[in-house]
């Protein structure tokens, strides 16, 4: 009775944790072999989520470990820096993220334009759909994301004319096929996690027909964890490591604490802590720069798994990372029999979910400008890079914010003899600027005008100034001056 009162939802949570397991085991070693590492570096990063990020607080039901939306920004780190300079940029996130939340903004995270993280998914499901099918033909990948996507017609049809490329294509398409279908599967196959259920088919469809594929490569846990040398850190005054660093940063937090949110909806528990949330991820990050892994973040197919799975407290997902460790401590060679077009098949059923379709299709019907932004961020990407896209998205929302946040009416009152009377109500920017002074300038040159502005809720420099300027000239050509009534009185004379 004294064991059931202390953890009174240890079956929920063991039951659970078996769950996410089985859902993280094929998704971290997928996400390490399309990043271009070990295998086992994927399940470190699993590991450390669990055990490490699990015992934090923050969100109690979240899960982390090496995520597929940071698949196409490490590849490109490992291709540039190589794997010691991966561990010294995920080093160097934790420690951002951490100070990040000790100086609590996290939660400043939430102000994040929701169509700017969407769009910056998209970009990433579209670079991580078009890489992963050449692995799906055994073929070699473009370097650029729109090298990927211009070539994919010329690789398919050179996988037609190879019988090893036609069985690995075939076998990735199955995995793909599976994952699609689980859902309409009987109960009981269900209780399966479909990931695995995917892997599981096609190796075992390798080796029964022994297929001329790819499998992953073993190197052992122990050979694959390459901790940082002191010369990999002479790196950080490198200004393009940094920003790839800021770049990580960045986009794992804000995939982390979205992830949260999301994950909010599904429960009734304890809310998340954000800034607590941004430590935990932090320190997780930390530990897998030290170890040289990949980097983590909260993952919302692992989180989704676990709450639907009926866990009620943190220790279901530490217990996953439990069994990940025991996996590849005794385990590792079973590695070794997964075909890489599964791998490759599961990923790219995985970048189709980054892509929110109906979302787009709401957006543009309601709010089209929400829906440029999340599409210009995701061509961005795509074209250009990562960092880049994602600053382009949040430019482009900001002046979005500004334009709509920029009302502004003119009132014009001519009873044809006397002043002309103007009053101007709203938010006075330089953006309006052109349209202001276009409607002022249409005004009778040979009347005296009265312009009111106490209406207006904010007027910015840059107007304050062209309507003085405005006011000036039309004074100089007139009979009288412009009289301004402005929520700060300003007396304009004539020239």
């Amino acid at each position: 009775m004294e064991q059931r009162s202390r953890f009174p939802h240890l079956r929920q949570d063991f039951a659970a944790s078996l769950v996410v397991f089985l859902v993280a085991l094929p998704l971290c070693v997928g996400v390490a072999v399309a990043s271009g590492v070990p295998a086992e570096l994927g399940l470190v990063t699993g590991i450390v989520g669990g055990i490490v990020t699990g015992l934090m607080r923050g969100s109690s039901l979240q899960v982390s470990g090496p995520a597929a939306g940071l698949t196409v920004l490490v590849f490109e780190a490992v291709q540039e820096y190589g794997l010691p300079g991966l561990g010294v940029i995920v080093l160097a996130t934790g420690v951002l993220q951490i100070l990040m939340g000790a100086l609590k903004l996290g939660r400043y995270f939430r102000a994040i334009s929701v169509s700017v993280v969407e769009g910056m998914l998209a970009g990433i499901g579209l670079v991580l759909i078009a890489g992963q099918l050449y692995s799906v033909t055994n073929a070699k990948a473009p370097a650029s994301g729109l090298g990927k996507i211009a070539g994919l017609p010329g690789a398919l049809a050179d996988a037609v004319q190879s019988t090893a490329a036609l069985a690995s294509l075939g076998l990735g398409a199955g995995t793909i096929a599976v994952l699609v279908l689980w859902k309409r599967m009987p109960k009981q196959l269900r209780t399966v996690p479909g990931p695995l259920a995917a892997v599981g088919l096609a190796t075992l469809a390798a080796l029964v027909f022994s297929l001329p594929v790819a499998t992953v490569e073993v190197k052992g846990l122990l050979g694959s964890i390459q901790p940082p040398s002191m010369d990999a850190f002479g790196g950080l005054a490198s200004l393009g490591l940094i920003s790839t660093i800021v770049a990580f940063t960045l986009i794992a937090s804000a995939e982390s604490l979205f992830s949260a949110a999301a994950v909010d909806r599904l429960h009734d528990g304890p809310r998340t802590e954000y800034d607590k949330e941004l430590v935990a991820q932090g320190t997780g990050n930390a530990i897998c720069g030290v170890l040289g892994a990949l980097p983590m973040t909260a993952v919302i197919v692992r989180s989704a798994a676990n709450v639907q799975a009926g866990a009620k407290t943190k220790a279901s997902r530490v217990m996953h990372g439990v069994w990940l460790l025991l996996f590849a401590a005794l385990l590792p060679s079973v590695l070794a029999y997964i075909p890489i077009p599964a791998l490759a098949g599961i990923l790219v059923h995985a970048g189709a979910k980054l892509i929110p379709v109906r979302q787009i299709v709401s957006l543009w019907r309601e709010h089209r400008g929400e829906a440029l932004i999340l599409v210009v961020t995701a061509v961005s990407i795509v074209a250009v890079s990562m960092f880049e896209g994602v600053l382009i998205g949040l430019a482009l929302a900001v002046v979005k914010t500004a334009w709509e946040a920029s009302h502004i009416k003119l009132e014009v009152i001519d009873k044809g003899a006397g002043p002309v009377q103007a009053y101007l109500s709203g938010n006075a920017t330089f953006l309006r600027l052109p349209k202001i002074l276009d409607s002022l300038e249409a005004l009778p040159q040979d009347r005296p005008v009265e312009l009111d502005l106490s209406g207006l809720h904010h007027l910015d420099h840059a107007c304050r100034t062209a309507l003085e300027n405005w006011a000036e000239r039309h004074s100089a050509v007139g009979t009288e001056p412009v009289r301004m009534t402005t929520p700060e009185p300003v007396k304009v004379t004539a020239s």
